[in-house]
């Protein structure tokens, strides 16, 4: 439900945690659960021999992509939205120390800082696999330190640069008359 209380603090929490533009993008990765979801759903509705294939497959390709280590079909119930949401290039970006905060890892991401196996990817919503996560790297040097050391020296700056007040001008008491 769009205005429901619990969802929408629910997302506000993770919008602040993952540095999330909006809340679509959120719905997105609870549409990809839902996906995995659905298709273990009807898996462990078909008999033990139709499964077999179907399921080594789905957990396979989770497997790879870094969602769910290792399992069986049930633990694939049991994966949340924080589960698709910590395998975004933003947040391994930021998780890996590459960026100071989460909206900053979003701004290296889609500015082109962030190389993925030596390609470029700016699609912060990138799904990292696990081979790839040992391979993400800035594409081009940065130094994150210059945007503190401005706003450091515009601090010392505006303290050094402040004119001395001049105190009002005292008028002569009485001037003879």
């Amino acid at each position: 439900r769009l205005w429901d209380e619990d969802r929408i603090a629910r997302d506000t929490e993770l919008k602040k945690e993952y540095g999330l533009k909006n809340s679509s993008e959120i719905w997105k990765a609870d549409e990809e659960l839902r996906k995995y979801r659905r298709e273990a759903r009807r898996l462990l509705s078909l008999g033990e021999e139709e499964r077999v294939v179907d399921a080594k497959k789905i957990i396979s390709k989770l497997n790879k992509l870094g969602i769910m280590k290792k399992g069986d079909i049930d633990d694939i119930l049991s994966l949340s939205v924080k589960d698709i949401l910590e395998r975004r290039l933003q947040t391994i970006v930021y998780r890996k120390g590459l960026a100071k905060t989460p909206l900053q890892a979003r701004q290296l991401v889609t500015h082109g800082f962030i190389a993925v196996k030596g390609k470029r990817i700016n699609i912060p919503s990138y799904l990292v696999s696990a081979e790839e996560e040992n391979y993400i790297s800035y594409a081009k040097p940065i130094d994150l330190s210059a945007g503190e050391m401005k706003a450091e020296s515009k601090q010392a700056g505006e303290a050094k640069a402040e004119p001395a007040k001049a105190e009002p001008a005292k008028k002569e008491e009485a001037q003879g008359g």
